[in-house]
């Protein structure tokens, strides 16, 4: 994509606009005295003037690292707030007449005590009289204990499905998913030009405590008004966009318009790096035509859980437009190619944008890029066969890569010719090349170090911040290996009802390990008032729930709490359970669970 003018400040205008206090504190962290976000990692930004760059960094990217690296309270409107720089996303926070409406109180349970307690040291220390979840993404609730007590009586208002697709994401694929988000956050590299400079939408994520709590209320349909200690709020549902589960709002009293994560200052996701379900990029765009229809003309500020506002009408029509037309051009010029018969690889290789999107830095791909997004429409229409005999039986990667060392002239030969690709500037297919080496010789020192550098190279030369960051801790654990990655407990699991608790155990099952056991076990959750039946057979776990029908007597019935059940799925001891019959059967169904590993590797086989 083109380069939009780089003398054009009205982002840092608006990203400085509305400025009232910085951070009081340098560090936040965690009851251990863990550092779980330190303010001054992007201190470094500071270090080159406006108009500069490091060699080691995309100029575009570097400007948008700068504009997501600032931190403190902003004032969006007349009781409209937001604390932006305290983790990857932003805590919008809405003046009500008792106390003060808290909207997507970030990832982790520290930093959004923090941004809470700053906002209360400039405007007062005022009760959270309830939250507002604009989408089920970790990043948006999972801070929500340092803004209330479990147990508090407070509204907390999410969109359909919230829940469910919590879970889904972060607890049925969370190892791989935290795995892979390790990659494209960038996570464990040094803070600096060579490393981490940011992942597009904010700097990074926080490393505090996630919890997951039920929403009270359920918004439904778009047009739904609810009002929360005297502040109105307009939803718009927008399942399917950016995340299955998400709405946007407007806020009619104070003329300010959420668009959640669906419209932020660049190119997002259809399929984020780190792993979703793949996003309706049509539906997307359909949205944000919506949101353009319904409620721009009553918002003089557009906001969202990213990023910084846009002001003014025409400012906020021509950014939501853009957004838009981006979401349905890259959707429609993706199906014209592949109805062509295209593949996606080779579709995200001659697709063009056009002049007037890229001429707009907020098109710009620094999270989602052209490139993976055009391959993940296809994928959602047309899977992962490219149509080609060839493709549906292919051999693993390592597999393949022997081969492929094989009729080269073996590893040594291949790491040569690598490095003479790598010379000419074709740094793509040296990486290939590479990859096939190090996966036919994983104790192939050389062909660790050349890919290393190749992905290094790749890495400081990428306009997109999550690209950076795969690249870069790629090379990192070639020359390094993996370190191991200490994540902090946390409270997800506690929210999850019997089934998800259930579904949960049902993915941990060893299959081949359970193919000759036969279980049935009956699970009463006392203070749910809940019977549940799972049966072990075939390798399979499966459940319902019980009715009041006569059943066949299991092999174990176990009485107990849902506080019981949790430990016990962590690892407790099943002998202080009450229960009736062979205990047995729970002791070889536990046997049989597999223990995710968070540090997989993922450069060698």
């Amino acid at each position: 994509m083109a380069t939009p003018d780089p003398s054009d400040r009205a982002d840092f205008e608006a990203a400085d606009r509305g400025f009232l206090a910085g951070p009081a504190e340098r560090q936040v962290t965690a009851a251990d005295g863990r550092v779980v976000w330190d303010f001054d990692d992007t201190g470094f930004l500071g270090a080159f003037p406006d108009d500069g760059h490091p060699d080691t960094v995309d100029p575009s990217l570097w400007r948008q690292a700068k504009l997501c690296a600032r931190a403190g309270l902003y004032e969006v409107a007349a009781g409209v707030l937001q604390v932006r720089g305290y983790d990857l996303s932003n805590m919008t926070l809405v003046e009500g007449d008792r106390g003060v409406v808290v909207v997507d109180p970030l990832i982790s349970r520290e930093t959004a005590a923090a941004a809470l307690a700053l906002y209360r040291a400039h405007r007062g220390d005022r009760p959270v009289t309830g939250v507002v979840i604009t989408h089920s993404h970790l990043d948006h609730f999972g801070g929500i204990l340092g803004v209330l007590d479990p147990d508090a009586d407070v509204p907390i208002l999410a969109p359909a499905g919230y829940l469910e697709h919590s879970v889904a994401e972060n607890v049925y694929a969370g190892t791989a998913m935290l795995r892979r988000g390790f990659y494209y956050g960038g996570m464990n590299l040094e803070r600096g030009p060579a490393g981490l400079v940011g992942m597009g939408l904010g700097f990074t994520a926080s490393t505090g405590t996630p919890a997951l709590l039920p929403a009270t209320k359920d918004v439904t349909r778009t047009g739904q008004t609810e009002t929360v200690d005297g502040v109105r709020f307009v939803f718009q549902m927008t399942p399917g966009t950016e995340a299955p589960s998400e709405m946007n709002f407007l806020l009619p009293d104070h003329r300010a318009l959420c668009m959640a994560e669906n419209a932020t200052h660049n190119l997002h996701n259809i399929l984020t790096l780190r792993g979703a379900l793949v996003r309706d990029a049509r539906t997307w765009a359909r949205y944000l035509d919506e949101a353009l229809r319904l409620y721009a003309a009553d918002a003089d500020v557009l906001f969202a859980s990213h990023h910084w506002p846009t002001w003014g009408q025409e400012a906020m029509r021509d950014f939501l437009a853009e957004q838009r037309d981006l979401y349905a051009y890259l959707h429609d010029q993706t199906l014209r190619l592949a109805n062509q018969g295209y593949t996606g690889t080779e579709i995200a290789e001659i697709i063009e944008m056009p002049p007037s999107l890229a001429a707009a830095w907020h098109t710009h791909g620094y999270y989602g890029t052209v490139s993976h997004n055009v391959k993940a429409i296809y994928q959602r229409y047309l899977g992962w066969y490219d149509g080609h005999p060839a493709s549906l039986w292919e051999h693993p990667p390592a597999e393949t890569a022997k081969r492929y060392a094989d009729c080269m002239g073996g590893v040594d030969a291949m790491v040569a010719k690598a490095g003479s690709y790598a010379d000419d500037g074709d740094l793509r297919f040296a990486a290939q090349l590479l990859k096939h080496a190090v996966f036919a010789d994983p104790g192939h020192t050389g062909a660790k170090n050349a890919l290393a550098d190749v992905f290094e190279r790749l890495g400081h030369g990428a306009e997109c911040a999550t690209w950076r960051n795969c690249y870069l801790v790629g090379a990192r654990e070639l020359r390094e290996g993996v370190r191991h990655t200490d994540i902090a407990a946390s409270n997800l699991m506690a929210a999850l009802s019997v089934e998800q608790l259930l579904d949960s155990v049902a993915i941990l099952v060893d299959g081949p390990r359970a193919w000759d056991l036969g279980l049935t076990l009956d699970w009463h959750v006392t203070d749910l008032g809940e019977r549940h039946r799972a049966t072990l057979a075939h390798g399979a776990l499966t459940h319902h729930r019980l009715d009041d029908r006569p059943a066949e007597a299991a092999d174990v019935s176990l009485t107990l709490t849902k506080a019981q059940l949790l430990a016990l799925l962590a690892g407790g001891d099943p002998g202080g359970i009450e229960h009736a019959g062979d205990l047995g059967a729970l002791r070889a169904l536990l046997s049989v669970l597999d223990k995710p590993d968070p540090d997989f590797a993922v450069v060698t086989p």
